[in-house]
């Protein structure tokens, strides 16, 4: 299936043909919806026909509303899903066994397990003592983050912030033209355009010279982006390309738990993140919603071998077969520079057992003494982030928000409003970028700590999809960060009581959109 977009580029309107929701992604979605209305049915007219059933169903939701409460699960996770049960019967728990939490089969752990038991593991214990004497604690920080995501602690390695995704772009070309044996490549997005294409024909020679090329998006985040099965496409250029979580119509969270990461890795000695997907608009190529604003990292050293952890387990639980390892993923290789880096992964329980991205953005709040800037496009958060943020202006230390004036989705900016009265109360400064729309995701305090990866403040990001992100203390791309946050703050509007005066109707519907904020 087909659509017309329309976009501006260099001022001049383009109509452009783009694939819109392939028929495997329909099927898919009919396919979850005709199960779980199935289900739902099947016990409906059980408690109808079969006598007694009836008890059995309201004994299993006074259950499922007893597991609930009882579970360690945030609160505000709980309360639109007790509503659910309660206020709708027989489908409200139903709903809840199909999608509150992830179901992994066993071969899809089993080979997790095995990805993770080959990937690279090193001593780390002499950086962890270096860095406890320059002080204890950034140390702490870094022990905490490297217990919760499986990661590890690094140094010598090379910085290099991008401001906006264009100046990356040319720096990642530059990149991808001098690999010799690998490059690894997963996206949330990945969009045929200028950005892309500049891409693919580098792969594409790299490929037929023998390099290993392998390309991991995601299935959901691609479906009106890409065709269906473009996997095929990318196979037949000699590029090991697979879609993450192939959409197959399962009525449980496969629709919540997404790869969002953003990973390039060349050679195992050069690697990216940041906010940057592969499509136009994310180097203002085309314009959507005013200027884009966004950032990346770029990292050359010891550290992009934890990157490289992250795509293989990535790639390697998405092939049918486990991958051999055709080059030394883990070459040596170290780029002397100050600073400490724990690049790591966030994503869904069970397979993180804590919330990894949160609790960085919490220990930076809780431990600030002069500020902490955040940049990001979505402010959907829980009452214990938001009380962070709150609580750490009401010490004394400056905060700044900076988030998108113009959104890319109207009813996320409503409900990322509706957190303004509470936070500039609290003496929170919030500002929203007036040419377009941000979708950087840094955040940097005193100087000296920072983080930039995927990592936005919404449930989505925070709870379900899959992360990943670089925590970095004392380096060198620190003073780039916080002279960006600047520059940025000199296009922004600061919002002040006299801005945030909502019409009765905003606010009943931003009070709804809260409630049932973690289940969006």
């Amino acid at each position: 299936m087909k659509k017309m977009l329309h976009y501006e580029v260099d001022g001049r309107p383009v109509d452009k043909e783009v694939n819109y929701i392939p028929v495997r992604f329909i099927l898919a979605i009919l396919f979850a919806v005709l199960e779980t209305v199935a289900v739902i049915a099947a016990v409906m007219v059980c408690s109808y026909y079969i006598p007694y059933f009836y008890l059995l169903v309201w004994a299993t939701e006074i259950a499922v509303v007893i597991k609930i409460i009882a579970s360690d699960d945030n609160p505000d996770y709980k309360v639109p899903w007790l509503m659910v049960v309660l206020l709708i019967p027989v489908a409200g728990f139903m709903m809840y066994f199909l999608f509150y939490d992830r179901k992994l089969q066993k071969r899809f752990i089993k080979r997790m397990n095995a990805m993770k038991a080959v990937g690279h593991k090193p001593d780390d214990l002499r950086l962890f003592a270096g860095l406890a004497e320059e002080s204890l604690e950034a140390h702490n920080q870094a022990k905490m983050l490297c217990n919760i995501a499986e990661t590890h602690l690094y140094s010598d390695t090379k910085q290099e912030y991008f401001s906006l995704g264009e100046s990356m772009f040319a720096r990642l070309l530059e990149d991808l033209r001098s690999a010799e044996h690998f490059i690894f490549m997963e996206y949330f997005i990945i969009e045929e355009g200028h950005f892309w294409n500049s891409i693919l024909e580098i792969l594409k020679e790299k490929a037929a010279a023998g390099v290993e090329v392998k390309v991991v998006y995601d299935d959901i985040g691609c479906m009106m982006t890409l065709p269906g099965d473009y996997f095929k496409t990318l196979r037949g250029f000699g590029i090991d390309a697979t879609p993450f979580s192939a959409l197959k119509g399962n009525a449980d969270s496969e629709f919540n738990n997404r790869s969002h990461r953003k990973i390039t890795v060349i050679d195992g000695k050069i690697g990216y993140t940041g906010g940057v997907n592969i499509a136009d608009e994310y180097i203002n190529e085309v314009v959507r919603f005013g200027h884009w604003k966004d950032v990346g990292l770029r990292l050359e050293g010891d550290a992009v071998k934890e990157l490289t952890n992250l795509f293989l387990i990535d790639y390697g639980i998405n092939v049918r077969k486990k991958p051999e390892q055709k080059h030394d993923y883990f070459p040596e290789y170290s780029v002397p520079e100050a600073g400490y880096l724990v690049p790591f992964g966030d994503g869904p329980a069970p397979i993180y057992n804590r919330r990894v991205g949160k609790s960085v953005i919490q220990n930076m709040l809780n431990q600030a003494d002069r500020y902490v800037y955040i940049m990001s496009p979505y402010l959907i958060i829980d009452n214990e982030l938001c009380q962070a943020i709150e609580d750490t202006a009401l010490r004394g230390v400056t905060v700044k928000l900076i988030l998108p004036h113009i959104p890319d989705k109207k009813i996320i900016l409503e409900m990322a409003r509706s957190y303004y009265h509470r936070l500039i109360r609290a003496g929170v400064e919030v500002y929203e970028y007036e040419p377009g729309f941000v979708h950087a995701k840094v955040y940097l305090a005193d100087d000296e700590y920072g983080m930039v990866g995927t990592i936005n403040l919404d449930y989505r990001s925070l709870v379900h999809h899959f992360e990943n992100g670089v925590w970095m203390y004392r380096c060198e791309c620190l003073k780039d960060i916080k002279n960006d946050f600047s520059d940025t703050l000199e296009k922004c509007i600061r919002i002040d009581e006299n801005k945030i005066k909502w019409t009765l109707p905003q606010r009943f519907l931003r009070a709804v959109l809260k409630v049932f904020a973690p289940m969006l």
